[in-house]
């Protein structure tokens, strides 16, 4: 492998655990005692079209066995509810509770923290070819 990959891929692995260990912390400072993964699942489920165990997990990129594991453990602990709509029973869909829209409030706090920060500390408005090499990584990520 050659030394910019070994560097890129150094940096890319270093960039996320940063990023989920100063985020697990941030959210433990704000009272949220779920895990980052837990979190990740109520974003998701807030931010899809239509709340179906397949397109939460779609959204995720996981299997719907693996997003059935962790909607158990959040329906547990009171942040989710299930239901399936008369007209098709066989759907599962997810509905977040109140305490789940006040942890992805926080969790939003933290994320507009952390990119005003890094507008702030890197210039990054003004860097056109930083924010096209991240959109071409966010892109490959996403097939």
């Amino acid at each position: 492998m050659s030394e910019a990959k070994i560097l890129i891929n150094e940096l890319l692995v270093d960039i996320f655990n940063r990023i989920l260990a100063i985020e697990g912390e941030e959210l433990k400072k704000a009272g949220v005692t779920l895990s980052m993964n837990e979190v990740h699942v109520l974003e998701a489920i807030q931010f899809v079209q239509e709340p179906s165990m397949s397109f939460i997990a779609q959204k995720l990129g996981i299997t719907v066995g693996s997003l059935t594991t962790a909607v158990n453990t959040l329906f547990q602990k009171g942040y989710v509810t299930r239901y399936r709509l008369p007209e098709d029973r066989r759907k599962v869909l997810v509905k977040l509770e109140d305490n789940a829209l006040e942890v992805l409030k926080i969790h939003k706090v933290y994320h507009d923290k952390m990119i005003d920060a890094i507008f702030e500390d890197l210039k990054v408005a003004e860097d056109e070819v930083l924010i096209n090499s991240l959109s071409k990584v966010a892109s490959y990520f996403k097939k």
